[in-house]
């Protein structure tokens, strides 16, 4: 029923500023129970797509899909969609790194750096690591940057992104020692920058190991054909895998 509803308000049958029928009208309209109304109701309200006015009735908002964002999961299925996500993430994950700068405290900062060294010692076998095993050195760094709304926004993609590719799908095992130390130092120079309480570099070092992880997601996209996560790319993969290897040399 709340599907039902919800595609009516979308599609223009149900309009902004419209009233409801009555609870009554709805259990006969939808051959359900009064509970089962209730409950439809309930879920559109909270959502923001109804209101309540006292003494009048249920209204459709004036602004029914503006009030709640989602990423609908089953459109990340390919790695261009999953590229696209990552883009938004580094939009603001970058000013992130930089506010933490400005207003981490001695201890955060302490804190952030015994995580990263805990986080980046593991060196675990890619095929049996999460390709984004750091999200919680990024949660941390979110955290200390004082503006919720950084640390719920990365709170709200981990789930979306953290399991979607194990690091194996990057790294060969021969190279993982390579990648690791890569990332230890990308990791290093934000938490430098942090102690520093230097937001450009910050900035700037977060900016870096961001548009890293972008071009090793790219370069898989390009090796598999734009297609979905697999292995069939990995093969074809350990060509950029030897360049990232001389490059950490």
């Amino acid at each position: 029923m709340a599907e039902d509803m919800s595609q009516k308000i979308l599609e223009g049958v149900l309009k902004p500023g419209e009233r409801l029928p009555t609870e009554s009208e709805l259990c006969v309209h939808y051959e359900v129970s009064r509970t089962v109304v209730r409950e439809a109701i309930a879920r559109l309200q909270s959502e923001g797509v109804l209101i309540s006015i006292q003494g009048r009735g249920m209204f459709v908002a004036e602004h029914p899909h503006a009030g709640k964002f989602a990423i609908d999961v089953a459109e990340l299925n390919t790695l261009p969609d999953t590229i696209a996500l990552l883009e938004l993430r580094m939009c603001v994950e970058v000013e992130s790194a930089a506010f933490c700068a400005i207003n981490r405290t001695e201890k955060e900062a302490t804190e952030i750096r015994k995580l990263m060294e805990k986080v980046d010692a593991l060196h675990k076998d890619p095929d049996s690591v999460d390709v984004h095993y750091d999200y919680s050195f990024h949660l941390a760094i979110a955290s200390a940057a004082k503006n919720a709304y950084f640390h719920r926004f990365l709170h709200f993609l981990e789930p979306i992104i953290v399991p979607r590719f194990r690091l194996g799908h990057l790294v060969r095992p021969e190279f993982k020692d390579e990648y690791y130390n890569q990332i230890h130092d990308e990791h290093e120079a934000v938490v430098a920058a942090v102690e520093q309480q230097d937001p450009n570099t910050a900035r700037e070092s977060m900016r870096t190991h961001l548009l890293n992880s972008l071009a090793r997601f790219r370069a898989l996209a390009q090796s598999s054909g734009l297609g979905d996560a697999s292995t069939k790319g990995t093969g074809q993969f350990i060509s950029f895998m030897e360049q990232l290897s001389k490059n950490c040399s």
